[in-house]
Parts: C-alpha cells; sequence; structure tokens
C-alpha cells in the first residue's frame, strides 16, 4: 500500500449546515442593528431566525454525519482529554467540530433559542409593541420577557466573542483555518485518517425537503401567533 499522504483534502460540511451558519450569522447582525428603529424588520428577521433553528435542530439527527449532534457532542471524558491537547502547536486533526467547541454550538444555540423564545412574548414600555405571542401573559409578564430577551442577547454576544477567540486561537496557534472549511465544506487534514476512502455520511436530498418544509411551517406558525 502507498504511504499516506501529507495532507488529505476532506469534505466535511455539507451545503445545508453552511448556509445556515452564514444565514444566522447575517440574520444576528441585522436584528441587532433592526432592534431600535426597524421594529418591523427585527420582528422578520426573528421569524426567518426562528425557521433556522427549527430547521438546524432537524439537521441534527437527520443530516450529513459532520452536521449530526451524535457526531460532535461527546462526554466530559472526551472533552477534558481534548482540552489537554490545546497546548501542542500543531494542527487539529478533528473531522468536524471537537469536543470543546461542540459546547460552544450547544451554548450559541441556546442563546439564540433563549433570544427568539423571549422575544415572542416581548412587552414595550408603553405596552403598544409586542411580539406575536405577547397577547397570551400578561403587561408584567411582557415586560420581564423584554430584560431576559436584553440579557440573554448580552449572553450572545459573550459567547460569538469567545467563538471568535477560539478561530483566532486555531488560526494562529493551531495552524487550522475553521473558517475556511465553513465556506467550501472541506478541510485539508494531515496525514489520512481514511476519509478519502470513507467519505462520511450523506444526507439524502428528501431529508433536506422535510427539514425545509419544517422550518417554513414553524416560521409561518408563529408568525401567525399560531391562530392557523
Amino acid at each position: 500500500m502507498a504511504d499516506a499522504p501529507l495532507s488529505t483534502p476532506v469534505r466535511i460540511w455539507d451545503g445545508p449546515t453552511r448556509v445556515v451558519h452564514w444565514l444566522l450569522v447575517a440574520l444576528l447582525l441585522f436584528s441587532w442593528w433592526s432592534a431600535d428603529d426597524y421594529l418591523t424588520w427585527h420582528r422578520w428577521s426573528g421569524y426567518a431566525i426562528i425557521g433556522l433553528l427549527v430547521f438546524r435542530l432537524y439537521w441534527g439527527f437527520a443530516g450529513g454525519e459532520a452536521s449530526r449532534f451524535a457526531h460532535f457532542v461527546k462526554g466530559p471524558g472526551a472533552v477534558l482529554a481534548y482540552a489537554r491537547t490545546l497546548g501542542r502547536r500543531e494542527p487539529s486533526t478533528t473531522v468536524g467540530h471537537n469536543p470543546l467547541g461542540a459546547l460552544s454550538v450547544l451554548a450559541i444555540l441556546a442563546s439564540v433559542l433563549a433570544q427568539v423564545g423571549t422575544g415572542l412574548f416581548v412587552v414595550d414600555i408603553d405596552g403598544f409593541e409586542g411580539g406575536p405571542l405577547s397577547f397570551m401573559v400578561s403587561f408584567e409578564t411582557g415586560r420581564r420577557m423584554a430584560d431576559i430577551h436584553e440579557l440573554s442577547f448580552r449572553v450572545l454576544q459573550a459567547l460569538v466573542a469567545l467563538h471568535l477567540a477560539a478561530i483566532a486561537f486555531y488560526a494562529v496557534w493551531k495552524r487550522t483555518n475553521l473558517v475556511g472549511g465553513m465556506v467550501t465544506g472541506r478541510r485539508t487534514l494531515p496525514g489520512d485518517p481514511g476519509l478519502a476512502r470513507a467519505p462520511l455520511f450523506r444526507a439524502p436530498l428528501w431529508r433536506l425537503v422535510v427539514g425545509i418544509a419544517l422550518a417554513a411551517t414553524a416560521t409561518w406558525a408563529v408568525s401567525k401567533g399560531f391562530w392557523l
């Protein structure tokens, strides 16, 4: 058998995962910009984010192998074992999210869920503007939701800053380009982990169609206040 190549281009991230990732980045920035003066646009941006979250959660169980939670969410032992390797100045060979990065993914998803979840019930200080489900709660509860909405955004900002710092750390210290992989879907791994002969499982098209339908239905239902 021929010697393994020094590096191997590996296809990791499927198209749906990459599209959701970058759309979520764009919509979160847009929601931040529109929060004060463009509430109608802010509301519609929130609806779109709900659709992306529904799709990503579904895709975490039905999508391509690297996108599935079971592929990258590990137990405490695996997280600690991986953390011990951070001081080594060598490229990361983890296919997809590493065990430590998985915690960041889960934390960001949870924070965004808290953002859009509380946003559904928010009531402004005058009681004139509110989320699509604000009619279900009292004014006092709506105001508490507004406070939590603001707090969860601060938490999200901190998590995103940590995420960006981790990307910079991997680029400088570990000599690993994480951003490029999320753009092209491919990463060049040192050595040959066998993935060139056994590529990661790709989800069939019908699962993508089901996921889009679920996301669209959830977005439409929330925007209508569930009065279907």
